[in-house]
This record gives C-alpha cells, structure tokens and sequence, in this order.
C-alpha cells in the first residue's frame, strides 16, 4: 500500500517513514502542500496520512483541494487540544484522525480499518500469486524479496530489490532520481549518480539488452518507469 505523508516536521517524518517501512508500506513524503498535489497527480497514493500545522498551505486547505479533485483516504495528524480543527477537518471529508504523539501500531490499525471499509488491498499492484508479481519474463516475490527470470533466481543487493519494488509498484509512472532516491534511501542530500548506478546494475540483472531496455525505461530528462509487460 502506498502512503503520502504530508509534514514539516523533517524528523519526524524521517521517523515515521522507517516505523512505516517495517509495517509494509511504502511511503512518500511530502513537507509542503504544493510538494504533496504534485505527488498526488503522479503516483497512485491509496491514502494520505496530513498534518494540519504546514507552512504555505495548512493542511485544511490542502484537504479541500484534495477532496475538489479526488476521494483518495485522507487521516488528519492533529495536535492534542485541536478539536476545532478535528471537526473541521472530518466535515471537509477527512476519514479519520490520529493526534501527537501517536502510537504507531495505532496509526497503522486505524490505516487498516479504513482500507478494509473501502474495500482496498494494494490498489495498483497485480499479483497472479500471492504476494508474487508477474511481468514478462519476471516474476518478484514481496515477502521473500527475490526475484526470477525466467524461473532461474537473479541475485539483487537490497537497495537493487528496493528499487525494482518502486518502480514496480509505479508501473508506467515517471519518477525522476530524486524522489528513487527519496524513497529507497530515506535521506535528506540526493545523489543522483547513485541512483543511474544501481538502476545500471539492476538493468544488467534482469534485461536481455541493457542497451534497448524491456523493463527499466528511461524517460530523458524526467527520470525511469517500469514497463510492465516487458515488451517494446
């Protein structure tokens, strides 16, 4: 399940998104709101995890923008005493709320109960088997973290398997090397060049032609995408 989680406080998102990893999820920050719209027109976020105290855009506002273009599961991150703001917010269309400091099993039951009311299990990813995604030649196990071609394992390192899932996950989404790098190595100073090597490394493993790639596509200037069915 892929979650946006929308806060200033850099810390504390750095922390969350760890707690959150651990749970399963896949997780993508944003600080701002303009930093969060641009994530919501690109990826395909199965629910929104908002703070209400950001600068530029406070997190009401940014709710109602989201609520006038889709219905994307929305949990407010409040302050204790923010009642007002809690009623608000809920009235706006938020599904539910959490407040500071937070147990993160409690967020994580809360998360589930709504995605089990709506209905939603891993939207985006098509798995033949479970917890087993098939495209082309490939086929990558999520629990086990492995992957084979063509029935035969290929050895990839942990971050090679942590962006295979991303992109996987994002099949037919550009994203460019930052928001790779945000993903898969949670720090704050991007290097690109990291990511062009690892996505080299990986294209070696699991294409027939690295030189007119199947799988791991490069959009110039913009960034990669993972072409689902493996074909031209």
């Amino acid at each position: 399940m892929d979650l946006l989680l929308v806060d200033d406080e850099r810390l504390f998102v750095k922390g969350l998104s760890a707690s959150l990893r651990k749970e399963g999820f896949q997780t993508f920050t944003a600080f701002n709101g303009r930093e969060a719209l641009e994530i919501l027109k690109s990826v395909k976020i199965d629910l929104v995890l908002l703070d209400i105290m950001l600068p530029e855009m406070d997190g009401i506002t940014l709710l109602r923008k989201i609520r006038e273009k889709m219905r994307v599961p929305v949990i407010m991150l409040t302050a204790k005493d923010d009642y007002a703001d809690m009623v608000l917010g809920l009235e706006l269309g938020a599904d539910d709320y959490v407040t500071k400091p937070f147990n993160t099993r409690v967020l994580v039951a809360r998360i589930n109960t709504i995605m089990r009311r709506l209905g939603t299990n891993n939207a985006g990813i098509e798995s033949v088997e479970e917890g087993i995604i098939h495209s082309g030649k490939l086929a990558i196990d999520l629990n086990r973290r492995t992957m084979y071609k063509e029935g035969s394992e290929i050895d990839l390192t942990a971050k090679e398997f942590d962006i295979l899932h991303t992109l996987v996950q994002n099949s037919g989404i550009v994203l460019s090397r930052e928001k790779i790098y945000d993903i898969v190595w949670q720090e704050l100073d991007c290097d690109t060049r990291t990511v062009d090597v690892h996505i080299s490394r990986l294209r070696e493993k699991i294409e027939d032609d690295t030189a007119n790639p199947s799988y791991i596509i490069t959009k110039w200037g913009a960034g990669y995408y993972f072409r689902r069915d493996g074909t031209r």
